[in-house]
């Protein structure tokens, strides 16, 4: 990780969700508890079993959370991409990081210290509410994967992927397009499938006219028809 050129905390906390219903009296309070962090690709946050002292937001760039095996797979558990917010639950457990995050691409973070975010929650029972919101969408997210994992197979696992990833706009839509937000090993490995197996479907669908593949790019010809397989 690397230093860079001083950014405006303040001014990057105003346009995070979480803490849109604070004022710049205690915007200006968590700032001076939080500190900028740049990730180069490739470079690791944290390890499983660091204590965690406070929680991250996602400025731009893209982290993966995950599981090492002790044969050394991996499992990936989430992949956070601009303006997400994690490590909060850990927090508040005051327990180690049970996952290791790592930059998928060049990163900038802010890390929000927890004494700072104690503080704001007892003065202000909204940021108390969002924090609840944000952890219960996390972990009914968590819910659906465990659902998925079990009970769809590995088809259906991609196809809704795709759907999911698919803008709102495009939802019925024809001659759409998906960029995959980052390699196709990553994403396998979200969706609980070997990055072979993940392969070995996609020609499947490409093979159905289903999608057409071009590197990180999904062609979908027909949503509807793609749906009508999800089943």
């Amino acid at each position: 990780m690397h230093g860079n050129h001083p950014i405006n905390i303040e001014a990057l906390l105003t346009h995070v969700p979480l803490f849109n219903s604070l004022v710049p009296e205690e915007i200006a309070r968590i700032a001076k508890s939080t500190r900028e962090i740049h990730a180069s690709k490739g470079d690791i946050l944290f390890h499983k079993g660091d204590p965690c002292t406070g929680f991250h937001l996602l400025v731009y760039g893209q982290i993966k959370l995950a599981f090492t095996s002790q044969q050394g797979s991996e499992k990936v558990v989430e992949i956070l991409t601009q303006g997400q917010s994690f490590g909060e639950a850990i927090m508040f457990m005051d327990k180690p990081y049970i996952v290791f995050a790592q930059a998928l691409t060049d990163c900038l973070l802010l890390h929000v210290s927890k004494a700072a975010v104690y503080d704001e929650l007892q003065r202000d029972h909204n940021l108390c509410r969002k924090m609840l919101a944000g952890m219960a969408m996390r972990l009914h997210q968590l819910m659906v994967d465990v659902e998925s994992y079990s009970l769809h197979s590995g088809k259906q696992r991609i196809i809704g992927y795709l759907l999911r990833e698919l803008p709102e706009a495009d939802q019925d839509g024809i001659n759409v397009a998906v960029t995959l937000p980052t390699n196709k090993g990553v994403i396998a490995s979200r969706l609980n499938l070997t990055q072979e197996h993940f392969s070995r479907i996609l020609h499947e669908l490409t093979d159905l006219g289903l999608i057409v593949v071009e590197g990180r790019k999904i062609h979908i010809p027909s949503v509807a028809r793609l749906r009508q397989h999800e089943g």
